[in-house]
């Protein structure tokens, strides 16, 4: 189902994880997207799965136009953001005299649905660690640039890490059966062949963790987001409103940038479970109000003629 919107392979690029994520060269963790340099479609998105999804009923232009104006979002984009969000099959329009509102389709319903389970997911749990690799090979010729780009947006969603060109591995066995169906389903079966085992003692481990993620950059993320949502309060339920959109807008990279690695592969402590406290905690703290926001909004669009 999600493959088959235009631009959606397993939700990493259109879903609640935007296409600038992943584009670019090699390294898919460049510091060239800043933090908070959101884009109106991102934010479009983010605030759908907030607010729109959990009451799949329609929702009126003006209230979106709204919505992304407290995130200094110019009419026109937020227009534009709307028509090209309808044109992959996520939004469908509607006229109710001289207004118009939008609903999710079932695509954006799927897509919306999984972004949230991922999103609110990720870091809940730190299973152990049986000491096992998943390592798969793949040859994709260098003039196959797309498919390549494809499989490195799915893989790394996935949580995979590429040490080398043509070699992907996760210390997740449990991923097996989500890779078997990448491969499949970019027509790679006669191409790729994959293992489970562990390590046989020639070599390190972290070593090969190194260059497979730039655990680095993310870390520097991590702190970035612990500098902005920390301290972050909200007195108003505006305030809520705003600061619930800027957290789950910038959290939600995290299940695509971390791989989420075992404790035993990390040589210090990780920021990652400090931050995601941070986030559900604040989530919480905000919600009750930030909904409220959102049904103000669409009573106050209701009333325009």
């Amino acid at each position: 189902m999600l493959d088959q919107v235009v631009l959606s392979p397993q939700i990493v690029e259109e879903g609640y994880v935007t296409a600038e994520h992943v584009a670019g060269g090699s390294n898919p963790l460049s510091r060239r997207r800043e933090v908070g340099s959101a884009s109106a479609r991102s934010l479009l998105l983010t605030i759908l799965g907030e607010f729109a999804l959990p009451r799949q009923e329609p929702v009126w232009t003006a209230t979106i136009l709204d919505a992304l104006a407290l995130h200094d979002v110019e009419e026109r984009a937020a227009r534009q953001a709307l028509s090209r969000t309808s044109s992959e099959g996520l939004l469908a329009s509607s006229r109710h005299g001289r207004r118009s509102a939008w609903e999710l389709t079932d695509s954006g319903v799927e897509l919306l649905t999984e972004g949230a389970e991922r999103i609110y997911g990720f870091m809940r749990s730190a299973p152990a660690w049986d000491g096992r690799w998943l390592t798969l090979a793949v040859s994709i010729p260098e003039t196959q640039r797309k498919l390549r780009h494809r499989l490195r947006t799915r893989f790394t969603w996935l949580g995979l890490g590429s040490p080398q060109s043509g070699l992907w591995i996760t210390p997740d066995t449990s991923k097996v059966e989500g890779v078997r169906r990448v491969v499949d389903e970019l027509g790679l079966t006669g191409q790729a062949f994959s293992w489970v085992g562990e390590a046989s003692g020639i070599g390190d481990e972290k070593s090969l963790v190194s260059s497979a993620w730039d655990l680095a950059d993310v870390e520097s993320r991590y702190l970035d987001f612990l500098g902005l949502f920390s301290e972050r309060r909200a007195e108003s339920a505006v305030d809520a409103f705003a600061a619930q959109v800027a957290l789950v807008q910038e959290w939600r990279r995290f299940p695509f940038l971390d791989p989420d690695l075992p404790r035993e592969l990390l040589d210090h402590e990780w920021p990652g479970p400090r931050a995601a406290a941070v986030f559900h905690d604040r989530h919480s703290q905000w919600h009750r109000r930030a909904q409220a926001r959102w049904d103000e909004l669409q009573a106050d669009a209701a009333q325009r003629i």
